[in-house]
């Protein structure tokens, strides 16, 4: 037992030295051979050309498509609805006949307010004749002046009875005008509140039915009133083009011309209320819809324009990262005029045909080397609104070159 105690231990005593001169001599060795620096990687970016072109100055809104023209149709009359002569929905057109109610007993009427009218009528002419009489007897002096007085005085008031009656056979005819009901404006019908045999009052509520005038409409909408100025500026020179972006419609906005500018500010908001008008003959603009307002003010000629994405902010204020003819980024500080339409019109710190980059920024460092990659969706981005560029295809002599200069081959 103590034997092989002390062969264990002679062993050990032997191994630890041989282990540890084999790690020395490892270490010695990776210490005697410097590692190779890390190669600054190549980063795919997007990116953008600098364009300059004339940029429309506008001020865009949220708005509400109103009609032209709206009119609660009631009756000015009371009685039975004999007719509808159109259908819910219906265009209607001016002076088209929309309703009928019982005519008899305002025919009626008509016949016995005639009928009191001649009754007065003869009355009339019989004391206007004794009154010439009792005039001529008068001068003769038969009659007292007091007899002659009181014969003249009956036949004018017989006169203001054929008058007033003359009145009331009027009204009893427009009584029966207003038993057909018209309509007062071209426009289209809403539902139908009240239909046929329905006894209905004077001016009552419900109305019977609602026409909104829709060609042309209005669109209305508010702007802060800081705008106020430059708005009434430039209306003051001609008519302001007003655009309507309408949701889920890809067929382009609609345009109309600013027709009404609010005489107060609402000083709850601090907002001005505005209406554009628009012809709307093929009737996209709907009453009650909600649209995106552009309301352009004038036209900003030669301006320098880069993608909204591309503009990055910094400590020291915005910046873009622009693309050098080595492929490298250099950080370029910009002035930022406005934003709109995902474009940046820039009024200082770039120049017409330089590029920058709109996607890939947060990977790059001054001096930077990068790579342009194909761009994840839709056609190539070279002729679109925002002149974002991408490589072009694989095999081409631009790809093979770029990819060289990008690996410093």
């Amino acid at each position: 037992m103590l034997l092989e105690t002390t062969r264990t231990n002679l062993a050990r005593s032997w191994v630890l030295p041989l282990v540890a001169g084999c790690a020395l001599s490892l270490f010695s060795a990776c210490a005697g051979t410097k590692a190779a620096p890390p190669s600054n990687p190549v980063v795919p970016v997007l990116a953008a050309v600098v364009e300059q072109k004339d940029v429309p100055l506008q001020v865009r809104a949220i708005g509400s498509v109103e009609a032209y023209s709206n009119v609660s149709v009631k009756t000015q009359i009371t009685g039975e609805l004999t007719g509808v002569f159109f259908k819910e929905g219906q265009d209607v057109k001016k002076g088209q006949l929309l309703f009928t109610l019982d005519k008899r007993p305002f025919e009626a009427a008509v016949k016995q307010a005639e009928g009191m009218l001649a009754k007065d009528q003869a009355q009339a002419a019989n004391a206007q004749a004794q009154a010439r009489r009792y005039g001529a007897l008068y001068k003769a002096g038969v009659v007292s002046k007091e007899e002659y007085d009181q014969m003249q005085s009956n036949a004018d008031a017989l006169g203001a009875a054929v008058v007033a009656d003359k009145a009331a056979v009027e009204n009893a005819r427009v009584q029966v005008v207003y038993c057909s009901i018209y309509s007062p404006i071209n426009g289209h019908t809403g539902p139908l509140l009240i239909h046929r045999g329905n006894m209905i009052k004077a001016n009552d509520t419900p109305f019977l039915v609602s026409i909104n005038q829709i060609e042309p409409i209005y669109t209305t909408f508010t702007v802060p009133e800081q705008y106020l100025a430059e708005i009434k500026k430039y209306a003051a020179k001609g008519k302001l083009a007003v655009q309507a972006f309408i949701p889920n419609d890809n067929r382009g906005p609609v345009t109309g011309r600013l027709s009404f500018i609010d005489n107060t500010v609402d000083q709850a908001t601090g907002t001005i209320k505005l209406k554009g008008e628009f012809a709307n003959t093929d009737r996209r603009l709907w009453p009650g819809q909600f649209v995106d307002v552009a309301l352009t003010l004038a036209d900003q000629p030669k301006a320098i324009v880069v993608p909204s994405q591309a503009i990055q902010n910094g400590q020291q204020g915005q910046f873009v990262f622009v693309i050098k003819p080595d492929m490298t980024v250099e950080v370029r500080p910009v002035v930022l005029d406005r934003s709109s339409d995902g474009q940046a019109v820039i009024s200082k710190g770039l120049a017409p045909g330089e590029r920058v980059v709109t996607d890939g920024q947060l990977r790059l460092l001054p001096g930077s080397k990068v790579e342009l990659k194909q761009a994840a969706a839709g056609p190539p981005t070279s002729g679109n609104a925002s002149g974002q560029t991408s490589a072009p295809k694989e095999g081409s002599a631009q790809t093979n070159s770029q990819g060289q200069r990008a690996r410093g081959e």
